[in-house]
This record gives C-alpha cells, structure tokens and sequence, in this order.
C-alpha cells in the first residue's frame, strides 16, 4: 500500500522537531510513501525538503501551520500550496507574520491571500462549529477540510461530533497526523528537545511536556490499522495532497535595475562611465586597454549584466564620498578592467596580468560575484544606503542558521538532565577541540569521555539523547556579509522576516537565496581596513599631512627592508611566525613578491617557498619544462603559483580560449579519472595541432594536473597583498600612528598589547603612562609617542571613563589633588572599585604623591566625595569646597619595587615602570643577551639571559623523567626554555613563577618559533 503523510515538521521548525532529510527519507522509502508534505510554522528549510523529496521520486508538497485570529476565536490550521498561485501566497502570510512579528494571522490577511490554497482545520477537543462556518465562508468546501488525529490509533470521544460536522457541511475528512520525530523511541529525545525551547530542566515543574507520545512518523501498518474503519479519510488525504502541485524548477536570474539618471540605456551608460573612468585611472589610455575594455563590456552585455555593475559601482561612490574606506578588491572580481575603471576595484588588471575570464566566463555562464570590503565599523552604513535607495521591500540581508555541535549539544543536554556546573566543564574537556568533530569521534578519541559515561545509566541516556539531537539548527542570525537585491518585491520569491537595523532578513539561507535566481552580494568587513582608516585619521590630526593612500609609491625602500627584516607584528595577512620566515627567506624586493608569498602561503603550495626563495636569490637555476612557459612562468622564478598561470599555460601551448582554459582548471582540480584521461586527450590533440610533440604536450599537462588546485587566484592575492603593502608601508613611515591605531583595536587583547609594547620599546618610540590628565579612552599619539588609554586599565569602568572625560573637557581648571577628583566626579563614580586600579596603573602621578600614599587616602577620599557631592545632580557647596576644608593625604612609605610593578601588571597587563631584569642585568658580571636579540637572530648561538618567569610546564618523558618548559621575560620580549630531566632535576627549586632566573644554553629555531635549550644557573 502506498502511504502520504500530510504534517512533516522538520528539524528546520527550529527546536520543535529532530526530524533531519536523511533518516526520514529512509523511513519513508521503507513505507512506499508517494507524497509527503512539509509543515513547520516558518518557511524555513522547505526548498532542500522540495529537492530532496523530488531526487527520491517521492511526491513533494508545501505547508505552512499558522493560527488564524477569527470572528470568535483563535484557531490552528494547516495550509498547503495547491499550485504556484498558493505558493506565493504562502510566501506572503509566512513573510507578513514574521517581518510584524505576529503570533497569529488577522483573517482579513487570511482572506486576501487565499487564492490556491488547501486548508485543513483540526477537529480536537478545541473544535468550535463557529470556527469551521466562518472558514467554509473563506474557502468553500472544495478547499477546506477537517483533520482528525488518532493518538497511538485510540479513535477519539468527540469524533462523531466532527463526522457528523462533516456530513452536514459537505467538507471532507482527513487524517491529521503531525511528524515530529521520525521513530517512536525518539520521543524521550523530542521532549528533551522541547524543554531546550522552553529554556527549562526536565525536573522543573514548570515545564508543558509534549501532548502526545505518538508523534513519530507512521508506518504503513500503523496507517492501516490506526485508520482501518475509515479508508475514505485515508483517501481523501491523498487526493488533497494530490492536488497540491507547484514547480521550483531553477528560474531565470532576477537582476535587479539601476535607475539610469536619464532613457539611455544601461549598456551605453555602463560604457560612458568606463570610459571616463579610465581615463582618470590612466595618463595615456592604450590601444591594449581600450581592447580589454571593449572585450569586457561585450561579454558583460551578452550575460545582461550591465545592472550589475551599475548598482555596485553607485554604492562604492557612496562609501567613498561618505569616507568609508573600502578594500582594492577581494577575489576574481580584481581582474576587471572595467571594475578597476569604475572604482569598484583598485587593481589595474592589465599591469599584473589577471584575466577577465577568471571573474567571468564566457563558456560558463554563472552571476558575477563582486565581494566588497568595507571598514568593519562602517559596513552596516552602506547596506543602509542601499536599503534606503531601493526600497526596504527590496533588498534584505541573509540568514544563517547556527547548529548545535559536538560541545554545545553535550552541554546543553546535560543541563536539561540537571548536571551539576562542575560536570559540564569536565564534560567540555572530554570533548577535543577540534573544528567540526562529532560525538562519535569524541567518543572513540577520548577515553575519559567513554569512562565517564560508562559509569552511570543517567550518563548513557544522556549520551544517547545528545548524539539524537546533534547537528540540529539551533538559532538563526545575520549572515556576515550576504545581501540580496532583488528587482521585484522580496516576498514575491523568498520568505523574509525581521531582522536587525529595520532591514528584513531572508527567511531561507544563501545557497537557497541563490537557487531562486536571486543576486547576492557580500558587504564583508574587513578589521584591517578600520585600522589604516583610524591610522590615517591620526597621521591627519597630528601631522596636519594631507597624506592619502592612493600616493603610496609601489617601490618604497623602507617597506621593503621592513619586509625583509620580518617586522610585520599588526601587517595584514603577514603576521604569523611563518610568514615572518618566509619573508625573511625570499627576501621582497618588488611588490610581486609580496603577492606571491600570499599566495604561496597555504599548506602544500608552501613547500615551493624556499625553492622560490633560492631561484629569486641566483642560489638555483631556473628551470621550465617547456619554453613557451618561460613568459608565463618567469616572474614566479618558473614555479606555477597562480590558476592564470595554469590558464595561460593551456591557452599557449594548446591554443585554449581562456574561458575553456577556466574549464579546464575548474575539471582536473577535482581529480576525478575519468575527466583527467579525457582532458588529457584533448589537450594533447590540441597541443600537437599547434605543432608540438606528444611527450611535451603530455609533461606540461601532468604539470597542470598537479598545480590545479595548489594554484591560487592571482587577482585575490594581488588585491589583498595591496593592503599588506599598504599597511606595511604605514607602519614603516608612520609608525607612531600605526602603533597607536593598533593598541587600540587591541584593547582586551592583553597578550597583543604586551607584544606591541615589547616592539615599540625595541624600537625606542616613547610609551607614555596612562593620565587622567593626558589619556583618551584609547591609545593616542603624543610628542611623537604613544600615550596609554584609560580603557586599557582592568577592572575600570566604561561610565566611569566618559565621566571623566566629559568633566575633563567642562572643567577649565584642572584638578589639584585626589580630593578634588572625588568632588568633581560624585560619589557615584568616584568608588575605589574605579579609582584603585587607576592609582595601581599610575594615572594619578600627576598629583605629585606617591601610589603608596594614594592608596592609603583613597578610603578617605571615597568619604569625601560622598559628603559634598553624593550624586551628579548635588553639589553642596556649588563648585567651591575650599571653605569646607579638605581632608589631608595620610603619607606612607614608598611601596617596594616588586610591589609597585606587580601593581602595573594587576591593572596594565605589564610591568610599565623598569623592569626587574634591567638591575640584574646591570649588575651581571658577565655579558648577557637581550631576549629580543635571540628571538630575531637567524642563527643559533650560545647564549645568557636573564629572565621573570611567566609560565611554567612540567611534563613527564616516555620514559617516566619530568623536565619543562619555561617562559620567561625581560623588557625587550619573552621567549621559551626548555629544560631536560638532568637539568630539571638540578635547578626545579628555582622554579617559580616571577623569580628572576639567569640561563645559559643554545637558542634554537624551530617552526618559525625560537628556543634556548638550557640550564639555569642562579636566580
């Protein structure tokens, strides 16, 4: 017998159901099922339902539960799309619910959009005569059904009520049974489900347990038996559900219009604008460019594309003459000429050999995809631009869905199930942390898991129950970058919601966005470029420079020699030890360089760097396989490191267009047999029609075999290597600002702030202590330093901080004393939680007395504060307290050394005064090494250091002997000690954490890291 099912709710109907496409689709071919239909209370996940059900030869149909707010009463109902007029009526009453947020549908709505759809009201305990009149009115009783359930096939005491309903309206009878999870005994698993949604215990009182325990998905002798007395509803739940027949077949792309400031057309406006472009890019435009560009604009204008770039250019104007910073390009879209002539990109593709086809391909015609970078802090104003420009009904953002994985699964349930808090962290540690690792891989790596579950049965249900429910969608969010634009309203093609900002929010994510034939465009931001936009605006203030980055010189010794030297801390996508050495090997010289180790930065095509290094240095010869690759080949030292290299490869040697040549790449990249065989009878065919031979034409397709996918888009590493350049430029030329703008993206980033002190001390630019007289809230430049800013500070606050700031900037006066302070800022800021760590960082100085002394009035001071301005609002002595007389500062000792810099580290992470280890040094009767010497030094030496420990490691040998590893400090940098078990033994009582110890032993460099195997020799 052939089985449909009317109410699948799916595990995208986010934590109401476990039902994942994979083991349903099982369980339905077990039952011979020909339709099944999906009804969560979103449209969310309906699109991979369509298709999968389609690729499984099972009929598909759209539902939608809702509640309809009628004359009388709130009613649930069903309703599925019997055709595509239904569907897109779905889209609108699902997209109205959730862009106003209603829990139920106005029946006015339910009237107006009505047209090509089923209902099914439910006849239970709740039905109501009123109800059902009042929607045979709206849809007739062609249309409109009643559902009636059988839990567990226990035929129901109002059921002849319903029939009789039935008989006397006409309206069919169906079966109304809800799926939400696919086997009876993943019941227990739904419920623990369904607790996560109410954000309850299992044990809590409160908690609405599921109605029913028969929410499984039927089998066709559940079916048959459940419903054997009554085959006509089984009957009539087909033919409804028979009747239900929308296509999703892939449309047409929907570009969206720029409105044209005038009736041209789009494609004259798009070449104007080029053209004019272009030769503001250039001094003198070239026959070469003026062929590139006519090239690109024709297969631009064949795909219809010329909306495109219209829209993306007008909102890159935008940004620019908003001051937003955007990036040169990201991805393909760097190899347009016609992108580079309209500002959309800042790389002439011509000047670094990019093809056009690499973005778009003429032989395989797919949307363009232009990814913009924008300063992280800006990007929202731009897609609010956008929104605003063609209409909030027009353009939304994407949603994404958030899962529960391995570790959040594992938690989540143990804290239904009630675990104590300590069992949930040891539960985390059992688990790896690994990206995407699953529970049965856990379960097979980590015998501590396996032994903690084996213990307790409550630990194998709960066990059983996580591994039910993992991979589930959990939450929904904004996608970080995906926007759609779209030509016609939204709702006319895809589900939306509210999202955030007042912009709506799609309800399917991007992949489904795109199936509909939607463009998508990504507004990523970029971290980096809010960083050059904030050293900019400091070089601005304080150089008065009219400095921009379009002036940069391309062949700058100094950023060169900063290059070659490794000095990239804070220089985007060249900061990583590794690269530091990759640098320092290939030695840069010219920008090309630098985007060849970009793209040769990546595991396996990384093994070519120091083969590039030795050709590039006249340490090896270069070698080609062939010499036609010589002029491909040459400037990457006869190495394949870019896919253009591998398109101009088949292009020359067997007379490839670069759009098949694409093709080509895209096949073998994927390394499937049977393509590479056919491939490589095509390119040989083709190569001996150009005249060469068989062997070399088989030799250099072997060599594209090989490099398909090591190779790397040259457009995309050129783009971003023009921001490593630029920053790399500012840190060598400006370095003040960019330190500056640094520290202050790094805030609560202590371990990045100390190594960017470390730096500047290195390099001897001024750090200037925090002052309630001078800071900022960041870091700024001062008298050619940097000067700490309060927000750096722990444990103060950010209130506290405006405050000040704001009685700063008010007060003409500054204040004389710490007493003073306190009346300024009221008792309700000035608090020892706020001021204690100030004094400790030594912010308050600048009142002449000592921390010892501050901290000892501070008590004195809060009390103080408290009696003549207890609030903001009362200041009673208005302005003048002199009369009143001050308290008096209580004098004490100077605090110890030790003391004061232990202090500075409690509050600024660091030791700001002297370090501990500049005395010792002094006092050292033989030479000692500074740490940062031994860590930048290329080679390994013999070397004494003297040290703060910061870190200790003690581990245990194969063979049983303990020895460490030990971190330790002085005032240029850190560096690590390792310590074997015979010298371990020898010197372990020294260890301890901020004893200053002296080492002696051999720096070592490994993995781009640095070392000293050593022994200690006193502390």
């Amino acid at each position: 017998m052939e089985t449909v099912y009317p109410q699948i709710v799916t595990s995208a109907d986010m934590l109401k159901s476990t039902i994942q496409l994979e083991p349903l689709i099982e369980k339905l071919k077990s039952n011979h099922a020909k339709a099944v239909a999906i009804t969560n209370s979103t449209l969310y996940g309906i699109m991979p339902f369509w298709h999968e059900m389609k690729k499984h030869h099972i009929h598909p149909v759209i539902g939608l539960s809702i509640n309809v707010q009628l004359d009388e009463k709130c009613v649930p109902i069903v309703i599925y799309a019997e055709n595509n007029k239904g569907y897109e009526n779905l889209l609108k009453i699902s997209s109205g619910l959730e862009t106003r947020e209603l829990a139920e549908l106005p029946k006015k709505w339910l009237s107006a959009y009505k047209d090509g759809i089923i209902a099914v009201y439910k006849g239970d305990k709740k039905y109501s005569q009123e109800a059902l009149m009042e929607l045979n009115d709206l849809f007739g009783n062609t249309n409109l059904y009643i559902g009636v359930v059988r839990t567990n096939g226990a035929k129901q005491d109002f059921e002849d009520e319903i029939i009789e309903a039935s008989k006397q309206s006409t309206i069919k009878m169906t079966i109304f049974h809800m799926s939400r999870y696919v086997q009876k005994e993943d019941a227990f698993a739904f419920e623990v489900l369904n607790a996560m949604d109410q954000s309850l215990k299992m044990a809590d009182r409160n908690r609405l347990k599921p109605t029913e325990d028969s929410y499984h998905v039927l089998t066709t002798k559940e079916w048959t038996e459940w419903y054997s007395d009554v085959p006509e509803w089984l009957e009539n739940t087909k033919t409804m559900l028979d009747r239900c027949h929308i296509d999703f077949d892939r449309q047409a792309h929907i570009m969206p219009k720029f409105p044209l400031p005038d009736q041209g057309s789009p494609k004259d406006y798009l070449r104007a604008l080029c053209e004019e472009g272009l030769n503001i890019r250039l001094d003198e435009v070239t026959q070469k460019y003026k062929e590139r560009l006519h090239y690109e604009l024709q297969i631009i204008s064949e795909m219809n594309y010329e909306d495109y770039f219209l829209i993306v250019q007008d909102f890159m104007k935008f940004a620019k003459r908003a001051g937003i910073l955007t990036g040169p390009g990201r991805g393909s879209s760097a190899s347009s000429l016609v992108a580079y002539s309209l500002f959309i990109t800042d790389v002439d593709p011509l000047r670094y050999g990019l093809l056009f086809e690499r973005f778009l391909n003429p032989e395989r015609i797919t949307m363009p995809d232009i990814d913009i970078d924008f300063a992280d802090s800006r990007r929202m104003e731009v897609i609010r631009y956008v929104a605003e420009k063609y209409g909030k009904n027009y353009v939304s953002q994407i949603i994404t869905f958030g899962t529960l994985s391995a570790k959040a699964v594992a938690r989540e349930v143990a804290r239904i199930f009630g675990f104590e808090s300590s069992t949930l962290e040891a539960i985390s540690s059992f688990i790896p942390n690994k990206n995407g690792i699953t529970l049965k891989e856990a379960y097979a790596q980590s015998q501590k898991l396996r032994e903690f579950i084996q213990t307790e049965e409550i630990r194998k249900k709960w066990f059983q129950v996580a591994l039910a429910l993992e991979g589930l969608p959990r939450n929904a969010s904004t996608h970080a970058a995906g926007v759609v634009l779209s030509p016609i309203p939204l709702v006319d093609v895809v589900p939306i919601q509210m999202g955030h900002d007042g912009l709506f929010l799609t309800q399917w994510p991007m992949k489904e966005v795109e199936q509909v034939g939607l463009l998508k465009m990504d507004f990523l931001g970029l971290r980096n470029l809010t960083i050059i936009e904030r050293i900019l605006k400091i070089i601005h203030k304080n150089q008065g420079h009219s400095f921009t980055l379009s002036t940069i010189p391309m062949d700058d010794t100094h950023t060169f020699q900063l290059l070659q030297n490794g000095d990239t801390t804070g220089v985007f996508q060249l900061e990583s030890a590794g690269m530091r050495q990759a640098l320092k090997q290939i030695h840069p010289t010219k920008f090309e360089d630098i985007v060849a180790v970009n793209a040769l930065y990546r595991p396996g095509p990384m093994e070519s760097i120091p083969l590039y290094a030795k050709r590039k240095l006249g340490q090896l010869q270069v070698t080609y396989e062939h010499p036609v690759l010589q002029p491909i080949l040459q400037e990457t030292y006869g190495i394949i490191v870019y896919q253009e290299q591998i398109m101009q490869i088949a292009s020359q040697m067997a007379g490839f267009t670069f759009g098949e040549a694409d093709l080509l790449r895209r096949a073998v990249s994927k390394k499937n047999r049977d393509i590479l065989q056919k491939e490589r009878t095509h390119f040989v065919q083709k190569a001996l029609q150009l005249g060469h031979s068989e062997q070399v034409a088989s030799a250099v397709y072997d060599l594209i075999v090989r490099f398909a996918d090591y190779g790397f888009p040259k457009s995309h590493a050129v783009a971003y290597s023009v921001i490593s350049y630029q920053m790399a430029f500012l840190k060598a030329h400006f370095p003040v600002p960019f330190y500056c703008a640094l520290l202050s993206t790094a805030t609560g980033n202590q371990e990045k702030i100390n190594q960017l002190v470390m730096e500047m001390k290195q390099k001897g630019i001024p750090i200037l202590p925090p002052s309630i007289f001078n800071s900022q809230a960041f870091f700024t430049a001062e008298d050619g330093g940097v000067r700490f800013g309060l927000q750096a500070i722990k444990g103060v606050s950010h209130a506290f901080i405006q405050k000040l700031l704001h009685q700063r900037r008010n007060e003409a006066r500054k204040w004389e004393d710490l007493f003073d302070l306190a009346a300024d800022l009221s008792a309700i800021h000035f608090t020892r939680k706020n001021i204690e760590p100030l004094i400790k960082a030594g912010a308050l100085d600048q009142f002449g007395e000592a921390r010892s002394t501050l901290l000892a009035t501070l008590d004195a001071a809060v009390k103080y504060a408290e009696l003549v301005s207890p609030t903001e609002d009362t200041d009673l002595f208005e302005g003048n307290v002199t009369h009143f007389g001050k308290s008096k500062y209580i004098r004490t000792d100077e605090l110890p050394l030790m003391v004061k810099l232990q202090f500075e580290r409690e509050v600024l992470g660091q030791y700001f005064s002297e370090h501990p280890t500049v005395l010792k040094k002094k006092n050292m009767p033989q030479k000692v090494a500074n740490i940062w010497d031994v860590v930048q030094s290329s080679k390994d030496w013999k070397v004494t250091v003297v040290g703060l420990i910061q870190d200790i490691k003690k581990i245990r040998t194969k063979k049983g002997e303990s020895m460490a590893f030990v971190t330790i400090q002085d005032e240029t940098g850190s560096i690590s000690i390792t310590l074997f078990p015979e010298d371990y033994a020898k010197y372990n009582f020294l260890l301890e954490e901020h004893a200053i110890i002296v080492v002696e032993g051999k720096s070592e460099h490994r993995n781009g890291r640095t070392q000293i195997i050593g022994k200690l020799v006193s502390q």
